[in-house]
């Protein structure tokens, strides 16, 4: 109910600002949306705390939907957006290079060798970087000392305001890891298995149970958005858009237990 709209002005497409890591899914639904009748939607993706700042800075977003929890919710509390709900959930997980052979049980061992290049996204400019953080917190209770370590050798490339756009039609990832500027990404496991599709040999490694982060990513509506962006909203949430969030790997956490 509180994404029920307020009076807002109207709008020949709806403004979807979204995680880059939900490119292929929330192209899907908008198409989904448009073909049930809805409104056209141009979506903007990137990372999403780069996102964060446009929208503060007045890009003209009506959807904001985040891969965490934390930048839609400080637009709510400055008072420009609705409640913050969460649609999707993710996890971290490592893509691994051709001809590097990586398992569970070695992953963290492969992470501190000082031989393998490590790559993270952008921590505070792209949830993921800050979720690969976690990540390296959760290894040095067990090993101290390796949040420095991993934290000093991790090669941030992607999610920063410098990072090179995606290749049209490419997995960034993918592209990164057959170019040979990483050994192991550390990226969520919706971009690696897409990623390992791209590349022949690249492995994806999920990560011990000890150290596995998850992502919650929260959506909000901004202030004064276009009736047609409460409808798409509703649309991600409901049963069908939940499905294509599913069917792109993403666990859907509005479907009835399962579904999807």
């Amino acid at each position: 109910m509180a994404l029920l709209p307020a009076p807002g002005h109207a709008a020949d497409a709806v403004r979807l600002h979204a995680a880059g890591s939900l490119r292929a899914a929330l192209t899907e639904a908008a198409h989904a949306f448009e073909a049930a009748g809805g409104p056209p939607v141009a979506s903007e993706f990137g990372a999403s705390g780069l996102l964060r700042d446009a929208i503060v800075a007045g890009a003209g977003a009506e959807i904001f939907a985040s891969a965490n929890m934390d930048h839609p919710r400080s637009l709510a509390a400055a008072g420009r957006g609705s409640p913050v709900v969460l649609f999707a959930r993710n996890q971290l997980c490592a893509l691994v290079r051709p001809g590097l052979t990586v398992t569970g049980a070695t992953l963290v061992d492969r992470m501190l060798d000082p031989g393998i290049r490590l790559a993270t996204s952008t921590p505070r400019a792209d949830p993921s970087g800050d979720y690969a953080q976690e990540v390296f917190r959760r290894i040095d209770v067990a090993r101290p000392g390796s949040f420095a370590a991993l934290d000093d050798k991790a090669l941030r490339l992607t999610g920063g305001p410098a990072s090179p756009r995606p290749p049209t039609g490419r997995s960034v990832y993918g592209a990164i890891i057959e170019r040979g500027e990483a050994d192991l990404f550390l990226t969520y496991c919706t971009n690696a298995r897409v990623a390992a599709l791209e590349v022949a040999g690249a492995g994806v490694i999920d990560l011990p149970e000890a150290v596995a982060v998850g992502a919650d990513y929260g959506l909000t509506v901004i202030n004064g958005a276009s009736e047609g962006a409460y409808r798409l909203a509703l649309f991600i949430l409901s049963p069908e858009g939940q499905n294509i969030l599913a069917r792109h790997g993403f666990a859907a956490p509005t479907l009835p237990r399962g579904g999807g």
